[in-house]
């Protein structure tokens, strides 16, 4: 009585959240079902199944974790090309992703209560929405808390960069709540690669191959971008001496907010990714999301796009397999324990290039 009591006055509060708190429930219902009949049909003893069965365990948290590095390595793009043109971490990055996942669900919402029910057209007009409202807030961060402090001390636009954080944070606690906003499927289906003897399956979602393949394409458009084109050179001449490439006609302003604005657009697509993947939304996902990105980033070799993959694959990797083989509190321990590890060997990361000191 207490909980429907509930649920009828937040309904009158806000339809839009009613709606996501019962799915939510729902979400929540048919995963208990579902872990109840798991329960019944596997055998009791985890331990021998992947005693008996190594490979099929491995091979399945090696998917998870492939998918869960791809997400990474989007984030991680925008990282890095930020730092490779203006020389600091823009560390509102991560809620600019946190932005996008919800920018993406609102334009979802929009869509089915207008009738809209053909799911490629939904994703393509989600995406394309997400992409162009996250651009422009990432031009906003640029134009807000790093053109004003660019020739200010080193830690000045940093410090903005961080207080901007918060205000997106906040700001997004405070106009969607701080519910988990939940969605339905989109992309349901899958493929079942191999099934054990003692019931364990190997299985393949649709949405998994989705956005491993959305990540390798993205990397090598922008790739491409930055090796092919006019953009692309006077990046790399904005990297190399500001001042020399506006000397030779590169206009540095609108090339340090082309970059801002594509490393937005990646971080839509990375925030359309994560809401398709887990399902749900919240106001604080982009700061953790946001810090192992930064580590991806810096992990690959900042500065460089395939390192900044790479290493997004490396942190995703490490994190699911120590989750499936030792504890999961300790995950996070893990990836930064490596890290550190890597970086006393390669100071520059798997992929950096060691900088060049002008004189």
């Amino acid at each position: 009585m207490r909980n429907e009591l509930c649920t009828s006055l937040y309904a009158k509060a806000s339809p839009v959240a009613a709606v996501s708190s019962l799915l939510l429930q729902q979400m929540k219902c048919s995963r208990a079902a579902g872990a109840q009949e798991l329960s019944q049909e596997l055998p009791l003893s985890g331990v021998k199944l992947r005693q008996r069965q190594p490979m099929d365990y491995f091979t399945q948290q090696l998917i998870n974790g492939l998918v869960l590095g791809s997400i990474y390595g989007l984030i991680a793009i925008g990282y890095t090309m930020v730092y490779g043109i203006v020389g600091m971490i823009n560390f509102a990055h991560g809620d600019i992703f946190m932005i996008g996942g919800f920018i993406a669900l609102i334009t979802f919402l929009i869509l089915i209560s207008i009738g809209v029910t053909a799911v490629p057209l939904i994703l393509l007009v989600v995406l394309l929405v997400a992409m162009a409202i996250t651009a422009l807030y990432g031009w906003t961060v640029e134009r807000i808390a790093y053109r004003p402090l660019r020739h200010s001390f080193r830690l000045a636009p940093m410090l903005s960069a961080i207080g901007m954080s918060f205000v997106l944070t906040n700001y997004s606690q405070v106009a969607q709540g701080a519910r988990v906003k939940p969605i339905p499927p989109l992309i349901t289906g899958g493929y079942t690669l191999h099934e054990s003897a003692d019931g364990f399956v190997i299985q393949l979602s649709n949405i998994q191959i989705l956005v491993v393949i959305t990540t390798i394409v993205l990397l090598l458009i922008f790739n491409r971008l930055v090796l092919r084109t006019r953009l692309g050179r006077d990046m790399r001449a904005c990297e190399q001496d500001q001042t020399m490439a506006a000397l030779l006609g590169v206009n540095v302003d609108r090339t340090i907010s082309m970059t801002f604005v594509i490393g937005a657009a990646l971080a839509a697509v990375a925030g359309l990714m994560y809401l398709l993947y887990y399902g749900q939304v919240d106001f604080n996902m982009g700061f953790v999301a946001g810090i192992k990105a930064f580590t991806a980033a810096v992990l690959g070799g900042i500065g460089s796009l395939p390192g900044a993959v790479l290493g997004g694959l490396a942190i995703g990797l490490i994190e699911t397999f120590w989750s499936a083989y030792f504890s999961v509190e300790y995950k996070d321990v893990a990836a930064f324990s490596i890290l550190i590890i890597v970086l006393i060997f390669m100071p520059t990361g798997l992929l950096g290039r060691p900088e060049v000191e002008k004189v």
